[in-house]
């Protein structure tokens, strides 16, 4: 199924904040100074979440990984772990404290808000070993740990991908029966570039042409487009997506990597999976953090769609 959304009285804050984007900048992240501007730079709403998030740490592949927790009140009914955006190279699991802040509370699920090792000082597979070091840490101890077994897998952008990424590990292993459901936003599924991100410009607002080619080249050194275009790299390629959990799609139609949701939410349910696919009219990249009503509105049908999916599920 396929929505495309808002609601038409929400389109004047799009269109206005829309015009103020265009002005952004978008420093060169393939020099330190770039790298460091956009590193301090703050793409959060400048909002706090009603439950307290507690940081831990675990062992990852490579030393000890940070998690973000944000617990409801009452009885848990499945562990949600979040991977964070940023290109694969800025963010910080604290980016989506109002989202998983408002998932925990609605839907009464435990956030799990992973780190991973950044690029340009840790390419790929860096970061996907780590997710699935967050997600083994997750297997072995979400029941002792929280009181149920069930996970949901959740990534925003680049954390988008890593979380379909992880999910294809999880099949691989056999554990993609504990998963609920995923929740899958604004990803990148094609790092070898889909028609949507090779349209992309100097104009695109959020996310142009210049910084694909430079998060591409932070994470993907010394490897082409066509080379990526293969499972190993991007999920879009993955062989066989049978079997894998309901999954909630949502992108902006302004978006470059729109193709991106579009053709993997398409592979998904005609593997047989079921498939939300939520697109959102003249939104933008990143746009959950970019527009207070409608990123509001979108977080919320977010929220949910996975207590619904817990719920068909009896939990």
């Amino acid at each position: 199924m396929t929505d495309v959304l808002p609601a038409s009285e929400y389109m004047d804050e799009v269109r206005e904040i829309n015009s103020a984007l265009a002005s952004m900048p978008h420093p060169d992240v393939t020099t330190e100074e770039g790298l460091a501007a956009l590193r301090a730079a703050k793409f959060s709403p400048d909002l706090r979440p009603t439950l307290k998030p507690v940081e831990s740490t675990f062992a990852g592949p490579e030393g000890r990984l940070r998690a973000r927790i944000i617990r409801p009140d009452g009885p848990i009914r499945a562990v949600l772990l979040n991977i964070h955006g940023g290109g694969f190279c800025i963010g910080d699991p604290a980016d989506d404290d109002l989202i998983n802040d408002l998932i925990a509370r609605h839907a009464h699920v435990a956030v799990v808000s992973t780190s991973y090792r950044l690029a340009p000082e840790n390419p790929f597979p860096a970061c996907l070993e780590d997710c699935i070091g967050a997600a083994r840490w997750l297997l072995d101890t979400a029941e002792r740990s929280f009181g149920t077994d069930r996970l949901l897998v959740a990534g925003a952008s680049a954390g988008g991908y890593l979380a379909a990424q992880v999910l294809n590990w999880m099949k691989a292993e056999n554990h993609i029966e504990r998963v609920v459901a995923a929740s899958f936003m604004f990803g990148v599924y094609d790092v070898g570039r889909t028609p949507s991100q090779a349209a992309a410009t100097e104009e695109t607002l959020v996310l142009p042409s210049t910084w694909l080619d430079q998060f591409h080249r932070n994470a993907f050194p010394g490897l082409t487009e066509s080379e990526t275009r293969s499972a190993r790299y991007s999920p879009l390629y993955a062989a066989d997506l049978s079997g894998m959990p309901p999954a909630l799609f949502t992108v902006g139609d302004l978006d470059p990597l729109v193709d991106d949701s579009l053709f993997l939410a398409a592979r998904w349910r005609t593997a047989g999976n079921e498939t939300q696919l939520d697109v959102w009219s003249e939104c933008v990249h990143g746009f959950l953090n970019m527009y207070p009503k409608v990123g509001a509105q979108a977080r919320e049908r977010i929220a949910d769609w996975i207590a619904a999916r817990l719920d068909t599920a009896g939990l």
